[in-house]
Protein backbone atom coordinates (compact mmCIF):
# COMPACT_ATOMS: atom_id res chain seq x y z
CA UNK A 1 0.00 0.00 0.00
CA UNK A 2 1.56 2.80 -0.90
CA UNK A 3 1.55 5.97 1.22
CA UNK A 4 0.61 9.38 0.73
CA UNK A 5 3.69 11.48 -0.15
CA UNK A 6 4.74 15.41 0.00
CA UNK A 7 5.85 16.34 -3.95
CA UNK A 8 9.59 17.21 -3.74
CA UNK A 9 10.08 15.74 -0.42
CA UNK A 10 13.97 14.60 0.69
CA UNK A 11 15.19 11.94 2.77
CA UNK A 12 14.28 13.33 5.75
CA UNK A 13 10.85 14.04 5.57
CA UNK A 14 10.30 10.90 3.69
CA UNK A 15 11.43 8.69 6.59
CA UNK A 16 10.04 11.09 9.16
CA UNK A 17 6.42 10.35 7.58
CA UNK A 18 7.06 6.57 7.39
CA UNK A 19 8.15 6.31 11.30
CA UNK A 20 5.38 8.90 12.35
CA UNK A 21 2.51 6.54 10.23
CA UNK A 22 4.07 3.02 10.96
CA UNK A 23 6.43 3.05 13.21
CA UNK A 24 4.13 1.56 16.17
CA UNK A 25 3.01 -1.06 13.99
CA UNK A 26 6.27 -2.03 13.35
CA UNK A 27 7.30 -2.57 17.07
CA UNK A 28 4.07 -4.42 17.17
CA UNK A 29 5.29 -6.95 14.43
CA UNK A 30 9.06 -7.12 16.08
CA UNK A 31 7.58 -7.79 19.39
CA UNK A 32 4.79 -10.66 17.96
CA UNK A 33 8.57 -12.26 16.75
CA UNK A 34 10.69 -11.50 19.40
CA UNK A 35 8.88 -11.24 22.27
CA UNK A 36 10.92 -8.58 23.64
CA UNK A 37 9.80 -4.98 23.13
CA UNK A 38 13.49 -3.10 23.73
CA UNK A 39 15.01 -5.86 21.06
CA UNK A 40 12.02 -5.02 18.83
CA UNK A 41 12.86 -0.80 19.06
CA UNK A 42 16.05 -1.41 18.39
CA UNK A 43 15.54 -3.41 15.60
CA UNK A 44 12.64 -1.34 13.87
CA UNK A 45 14.99 1.78 14.97
CA UNK A 46 18.01 -0.13 13.21
CA UNK A 47 15.57 -0.49 10.30
CA UNK A 48 14.68 3.05 9.83
CA UNK A 49 18.60 4.26 9.86
CA UNK A 50 18.85 1.98 6.96
CA UNK A 51 16.29 3.09 5.12
CA UNK A 52 17.59 6.19 5.94
CA UNK A 53 21.04 5.18 4.65
CA UNK A 54 19.68 3.39 1.42
CA UNK A 55 17.47 6.25 0.38
CA UNK A 56 18.96 7.13 -2.60
CA UNK A 57 19.20 3.68 -3.91
CA UNK A 58 15.82 2.79 -4.02
CA UNK A 59 14.54 2.57 -7.25
CA UNK A 60 10.83 3.38 -6.08
CA UNK A 61 10.31 5.21 -3.03
CA UNK A 62 6.38 4.05 -2.37
CA UNK A 63 8.11 0.36 -1.89
CA UNK A 64 10.07 2.19 1.68
CA UNK A 65 7.53 0.50 3.85
CA UNK A 66 8.09 -3.21 1.91
CA UNK A 67 11.86 -2.16 2.50
CA UNK A 68 10.74 -1.60 6.13
CA UNK A 69 9.43 -4.74 6.68
CA UNK A 70 11.76 -6.72 5.31
CA UNK A 71 13.72 -5.38 7.23
CA UNK A 72 12.57 -5.56 10.41
CA UNK A 73 11.43 -9.44 9.69
CA UNK A 74 15.20 -10.13 8.78
CA UNK A 75 17.09 -8.54 11.56
CA UNK A 76 14.10 -10.39 14.17
CA UNK A 77 15.10 -13.68 12.40
CA UNK A 78 19.01 -12.69 13.00
CA UNK A 79 18.09 -12.07 16.73
CA UNK A 80 16.29 -15.20 17.43
CA UNK A 81 18.95 -16.87 15.73
CA UNK A 82 21.34 -15.04 17.64
CA UNK A 83 19.62 -15.44 21.00
CA UNK A 84 19.55 -19.34 20.74
CA UNK A 85 23.01 -19.42 20.16
CA UNK A 86 23.65 -17.45 23.49
CA UNK A 87 21.04 -19.92 25.22
CA UNK A 88 22.66 -22.67 23.85
CA UNK A 89 26.47 -21.23 25.40
CA UNK A 90 24.79 -20.37 28.77
CA UNK A 91 23.77 -23.94 30.04
CA UNK A 92 24.97 -22.91 33.31
CA UNK A 93 22.71 -20.02 33.65
CA UNK A 94 19.63 -20.27 35.87
CA UNK A 95 16.47 -20.00 33.51
CA UNK A 96 14.56 -17.07 34.97
CA UNK A 97 11.27 -17.58 35.63
CA UNK A 98 8.35 -17.31 32.57
CA UNK A 99 5.52 -16.40 34.65
CA UNK A 100 4.02 -13.13 34.75
CA UNK A 101 4.00 -11.04 38.14
CA UNK A 102 1.71 -11.25 40.84
CA UNK A 103 0.31 -8.13 39.65
CA UNK A 104 -0.19 -8.83 36.46
CA UNK A 105 -2.98 -11.68 37.34
CA UNK A 106 -5.64 -10.11 35.25
CA UNK A 107 -7.65 -12.69 33.42
CA UNK A 108 -7.20 -10.57 30.37
CA UNK A 109 -3.80 -11.00 31.02
CA UNK A 110 -3.60 -14.21 31.55
CA UNK A 111 -5.35 -14.77 28.23
CA UNK A 112 -2.95 -12.86 26.48
CA UNK A 113 -0.13 -14.72 27.62
CA UNK A 114 -1.35 -17.99 26.82
CA UNK A 115 -2.03 -16.81 23.14
CA UNK A 116 1.33 -15.53 23.11
CA UNK A 117 2.52 -19.08 24.63
CA UNK A 118 0.87 -20.64 21.72
CA UNK A 119 2.22 -18.66 19.75
CA UNK A 120 5.57 -18.85 20.37
CA UNK A 121 5.36 -23.00 20.43
CA UNK A 122 4.90 -22.56 16.38
CA UNK A 123 7.84 -22.97 14.18
CA UNK A 124 9.38 -19.87 13.21
CA UNK A 125 7.87 -19.97 9.72
CA UNK A 126 4.55 -20.78 10.74
CA UNK A 127 4.62 -17.94 13.62
CA UNK A 128 5.67 -15.01 10.72
CA UNK A 129 3.08 -17.08 8.51
CA UNK A 130 0.09 -16.14 11.59
CA UNK A 131 1.85 -12.84 12.77
CA UNK A 132 2.23 -11.51 9.30
CA UNK A 133 -1.25 -12.30 8.00
CA UNK A 134 -3.66 -12.07 10.81
CA UNK A 135 -1.75 -9.08 12.55
CA UNK A 136 -0.03 -7.16 9.97
CA UNK A 137 -3.00 -7.36 8.11
CA UNK A 138 -1.05 -8.38 5.12
CA UNK A 139 -2.52 -9.99 1.83
CA UNK A 140 -1.33 -13.31 1.01
CA UNK A 141 1.24 -11.67 -1.75
CA UNK A 142 2.61 -9.11 0.50
CA UNK A 143 3.20 -12.00 3.10
CA UNK A 144 4.60 -14.28 0.31
CA UNK A 145 7.16 -11.57 -0.76
CA UNK A 146 8.34 -10.20 2.78
CA UNK A 147 8.94 -13.80 3.91
CA UNK A 148 10.16 -14.81 0.14
CA UNK A 149 8.48 -17.70 -0.09
CA UNK A 150 5.53 -18.49 -2.56
CA UNK A 151 1.95 -17.81 -1.92
CA UNK A 152 1.16 -21.80 -1.44
CA UNK A 153 3.98 -22.04 1.22
CA UNK A 154 2.27 -19.14 2.74
CA UNK A 155 -0.85 -20.86 2.38
CA UNK A 156 0.56 -24.02 3.87
CA UNK A 157 2.16 -21.88 7.09
CA UNK A 158 -1.11 -19.87 7.97
CA UNK A 159 -2.84 -23.17 7.73
CA UNK A 160 -0.97 -25.28 9.89
CA UNK A 161 -0.08 -22.50 12.31
CA UNK A 162 -3.66 -21.81 13.10
CA UNK A 163 -4.77 -25.73 13.42
CA UNK A 164 -1.93 -26.04 16.04
CA UNK A 165 -3.32 -22.45 17.73
CA UNK A 166 -6.96 -24.26 17.87
CA UNK A 167 -5.70 -27.60 19.47
CA UNK A 168 -3.20 -25.81 21.76
CA UNK A 169 -5.65 -23.01 22.77
CA UNK A 170 -8.88 -25.13 22.56
CA UNK A 171 -7.50 -28.08 25.29
CA UNK A 172 -7.71 -25.42 27.48
CA UNK A 173 -11.18 -23.99 27.25
CA UNK A 174 -13.86 -25.48 29.74
CA UNK A 175 -16.13 -27.98 27.96
CA UNK A 176 -19.74 -25.98 26.56
CA UNK A 177 -22.50 -26.61 29.10
CA UNK A 178 -25.38 -24.78 27.52
CA UNK A 179 -27.86 -27.17 26.77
Amino acid sequence: MPYPRAPQSGADEEVTHLFVVHYRPLVRLAVLLLHDLGTAEEIVQDAYVALHRRWPCLRDSDRALTYLRVTVVNRSRSALRHRRVVQAHLATARPGPDAPSAEAGALALLRYDTVLAALRALPARQREAIVLRYYADLSEAETAELMGLSRGAVKSHTARGAAALRRTLGAGRPADRST
